[in-house]
Formats: C-alpha cells, sequence, structure tokens
C-alpha cells in the first residue's frame, strides 16, 4: 500500500485529509479478518513521516440526537435527565466508516471539541488545525476545513464514495448564494459543572444550503472535477483512490455551486443529523 500511496504523489510533510473504504481496499473484517484499519493507518502515519499530519472528520454518534426531529422549543425538555454526551469519549458518527473511529481511538490524535463538526488530527500540525473551531458554522470561516486549504493540505480519498468530500462544505459557506438554508442540532453536553443543554446552528449540511433534486450535489462536483483532469488518480490496494489538492477542489466546489445550485430561503429545524 505504501508503494501505491507514493505512485499516487502522496508523500512526507504537509497534510492529508483522509476518506478511506477498508472494503473497497480490501481491509474490511469480513475479508482481511481484524486489524486492517490499524495496518492502514500504521502505513499513512509512515507516509507522512514526523513532520507530516493526518485529518479526518469524525462527527459524534449521539444516541438523542432523535430530538432534533422536534422544533427547537422542545429540545431542552426532551433532553432533560438523559445521558450527557462525553465528546472525550463518544465514538465517531457510523457513515463516516471504521477507519474514523480506529482513527479517533490511536493514541496520538487529537479530537476538536464540536460536537456537530467533530474533527481528529495527529501529526505536526494536529493541534493547530484543531485549536479554535468555531461552536457555530464550524465547517466555515476558522474551521480546520479552512486551515487546511491555507496550508497547502490535499485531500486523499481511498475508495470513497463520490458524495465524501467534507471540504466541499467549506466551499458552501464561501459561495455567493441567496438564502441558504440553515439548521440547529441541540444536545446535552457533560461538563465540569453539570449537565448543559447547548445547541449549534450552521448551514445545513444533511440536507444541503438549498432545495435540489437528483444525486447529490457533492458527488456531481467531484465527478466533474475529477472529469477536468484536476486530480492525482489511481488504485491503493484494491481501491479506486484520488489525491487532490484541498484549495483546489474548494475552489472548483465554489464555482459550481454559484452556477448551478438555486438559492431558496427555507430554515430547516425538523432535520435529524444522520
Amino acid at each position: 500500500m505504501l508503494d501505491d500511496l507514493r505512485a499516487l504523489g502522496a508523500a512526507p510533510g504537509g497534510i492529508l485529509m483522509v476518506h478511506g473504504s477498508l472494503r473497497k481496499i480490501g481491509l474490511a473484517r469480513g475479508s482481511f479478518g481484524p486489524g486492517g484499519a490499524d495496518l492502514l493507518l500504521d502505513v499513512l502515519d509512515r507516509l507522512v513521516g514526523p513532520d507530516g499530519t493526518l485529518m479526518m472528520v469524525l462527527g459524534t454518534a449521539y444516541h438523542h440526537d432523535w430530538v432534533n426531529q422536534h422544533a427547537p422549543a422542545e429540545r431542552a425538555r426532551l433532553l432533560a435527565g438523559s445521558d450527557p454526551l462525553d465528546l472525550s469519549a463518544a465514538p465517531a458518527i457510523a457513515e463516516v466508516g471504521w477507519l474514523s473511529e480506529a482513527f479517533r481511538r490511536r493514541p496520538g490524535t487529537i479530537v476538536s471539541a464540536n460536537p456537530s463538526g467533530r474533527f481528529g488530527a495527529r501529526g505536526a500540525q494536529a493541534e493547530q488545525l484543531m485549536r479554535g473551531q468555531p461552536w457555530h458554522d464550524y465547517y466555515g470561516p476558522g474551521s480546520p476545513l479552512q486551515k487546511l486549504c491555507e496550508a497547502g493540505g490535499r485531500i486523499l480519498r481511498l475508495g470513497a464514495d463520490p458524495d465524501t468530500v467534507t471540504a466541499l462544505h467549506y466551499a458552501e459557506y464561501l459561495a455567493r448564494l441567496p438564502d441558504k438554508r440553515r439548521t440547529r442540532w441541540d444536545y446535552l453536553l457533560r461538563t465540569a459543572n453539570g449537565p448543559r443543554h447547548a445547541w449549534v446552528e450552521c448551514l445545513d449540511d444533511s440536507e444541503g444550503i438549498t432545495a435540489w433534486e437528483g444525486e447529490d450535489y457533492f458527488a456531481l462536483i467531484l465527478k466533474a472535477y475529477l472529469a477536468a483532469g484536476r486530480a492525482r488518480r489511481g488504485l491503493v490496494g484494491a481501491a479506486p483512490s484520488e489525491l487532490i489538492d484541498a484549495e483546489d477542489i474548494v475552489r472548483f466546489g465554489t464555482a459550481w455551486m454559484e452556477a448551478n445550485l438555486p438559492g431558496r430561503q427555507l430554515l430547516r429545524m425538523d432535520i435529524p443529523k444522520s
């Protein structure tokens, strides 16, 4: 795998944001056995070396996320008495895959403190990437995604689904569109002073910033980007993979959204975060 990654153009140093499918690489438990995620993470650590940094999106598995199907005014009552969310121990959401959860658990990984937009990073620039993430609009200005772009970071996609390019959420903030759709997520958080009800407001990163029919527009953006020949492509293990300049795809995605997405005000307060 290390040779595959080097042939793709990945090299020591810098920042790599990784999206990976263990199944497509050939490292899933069912086919490879236990330890596939740790094997891949060992290879990635070796790839970037002591001067490099790895980053992944984690999200937060929250058993009481169902309250976000209800009106905001009802959520504090519905959360009262429930087990508070311990951000220091909460697993990554299932949809990002076991690789991200194995990354979160790995000694030396630093995890950001936002329950909705939680990232993990390890390596030379990990603390800088995770520090000071905005509470609201956690994918926007000041976020780890903006820092990734400004630091010349790259995105490594290892068999990931085409709608899996988290950096495009930053493009949603940059796109000049009217009436972007917004939402809110509520939590009961564990703190040193006891449980605390808190909420996060942001662009709607679950259903999209505007009404859109058909295939996920993140997938359409990635397909257009790859068709334009702007990524390095190859196989890593058995997985079709891409190495992408983060700032470049954010710039490309911003322009695509401005050209293709309609703008319509619809404040979403009733969609559960998956």
